[in-house]
């Protein structure tokens, strides 16, 4: 049985003012055709496959229409689960629809799928956190154990928990009913969750800069140990670099993000994973690495020519600029970067001789409007760099309320 792992698409995501939805529609159909062409039994999304709450119209339609080529209209099973950026309500909602089509969308922690059956395959067991999927051509059955994103409230509300009980015992104690009770060696056992997990006693994953945390201090880090011995594979979402956190013989994998999508991401590669697996054996899997979304990149130079040089080399890139000088950069020489790179996200100005810009006496309008007020504090208190639209936004929220 050959299973694809993707995960973390965040469609509709935007970097700053920039949308990413042509690269978001490019990486799919890239997803799409490798699925294809490795010929794959299934496909498992694990979470934050929409970037808020409430998407735009596009990427909805984009989620949807990528979903239904996936599934190639009901002989493929596609299972997504909901993230910490998607609403649960939204990723439940048309999973009656979707069924047809051999797509089964799992908002909730501890859903329950009501059995159903296509020409190509059915669900034969199902409980809550549980599905079996049995295929018509094949004797093969395949256990998945999921759980979406489980914040506090939601796992008071679906796993009974009591407010001085670990996330970790709770999981533990779940994923470990269900495996005793369905995972024997007759059948592939899957694991997989959009959480925050690591190997216990191992260094701090770093979570994605820009992306909403699930983890505080270490209340709610899960570790793999808590994992059932019976499981296989782990397909995690959540954390955007490619990386297998538990052992060769038995992956805990962090698929990736199909592209990158905060500077903290700069020079990474994007992956999808492809699980070769089989009952009662050790899975392999590869990593097949993306090639569509443009490349980010965290640049500091210290003239406008050797900036200008760079930016007419890399025009397919969005690009965080420092620039180091002795002053304050120009108007015109701000003009000049722009006109010669579309894709200039951030310019922070460094002001190198910092003693010209404390002494200096800097007499402020205090009949300006409370936005340009709050501009020039910003810039009085960063070297000179703008605040950027996401921070005024912060800002005029802040102030309307």
């Amino acid at each position: 049985m050959k299973i694809l792992h993707t995960a973390d698409w965040h469609l509709g995501k935007r970097l700053d003012r920039f949308s990413r939805l042509e690269e978001q529609i490019l990486v799919l159909n890239e997803i799409v055709e490798i699925t294809d062409e490795q010929n794959i039994d299934l496909v498992i999304i694990a979470g934050d496959l929409f970037d808020n709450f409430n998407p735009s119209v596009e990427a909805v339609e984009l989620f949807y229409k990528t979903l239904k080529r996936l599934s190639l209209n009901g002989k493929r099973p596609v299972i997504a689960i909901a993230g910490n950026h998607d609403s649960p309500n939204l990723i439940n909602a048309p999973d009656p629809l979707a069924r047809e089509c051999g797509i089964i969308l799992i908002g909730h922690p501890k859903a329950k799928i009501s059995h159903f059956e296509t020409e190509y395959f059915g669900i034969s067991n199902s409980e809550e956190g549980f599905i079996e999927i049995k295929f018509k051509n094949s004797e093969i059955l395949v256990r998945i154990l999921h759980t979406p994103y489980a914040n506090e409230i939601r796992l008071k509300e679906y796993f009974g928990e009591n407010k001085e009980e670990q996330i970790n015992k709770v999981l533990s104690e779940n994923w470990k009913h269900l495996a005793d009770q369905f995972c024997d060696e007759n059948g592939i056992n899957i694991l997989t969750a959009h959480l925050y997990m690591n190997k216990k006693g191992t260094e701090i994953l770093e979570e994605p800069e820009g992306e909403k945390p699930i983890k505080i201090g270490n209340a709610d880090l899960i570790f793999s140990d808590i994992i059932p011995s019976q499981i296989q594979y782990t397909a995690l979402g959540h954390l955007h670099g490619f990386q297998n956190i538990g052992s060769p013989e038995k992956p805990v994998v962090y698929s990736s993000s199909p592209i990158s999508y905060s500077f903290s991401e700069a020079g990474q590669k994007k992956y999808i994973a492809v699980i070769d697996a089989e009952p009662g054996k050790n899975v392999s899997f590869e990593k097949i690495q993306l090639q569509s979304g443009k490349s980010l990149a965290r640049k500091t130079f210290d003239s406008i020519d050797k900036t200008v040089d760079w930016l007419l080399k890399n025009p397919n890139t969005f690009v965080e600029l420092t620039l180091e000088s002795e002053t304050f950069l120009t108007a015109d020489e701000r003009k000049r970067l722009y006109q010669s790179h579309k894709g200039i996200v951030y310019l922070i100005p460094k002001i190198k001789n910092q003693n010209l810009n404390e002494n200096s006496v800097h007499e402020i309008n205090l009949n300006q409007n409370i936005e340009f007020l709050f501009q020039d504090y910003f810039k009085s208190k960063n070297g000179g760099q703008e605040a950027n639209e996401d921070l005024m936004n912060l800002f005029n929220e802040i102030l309307n309320a």
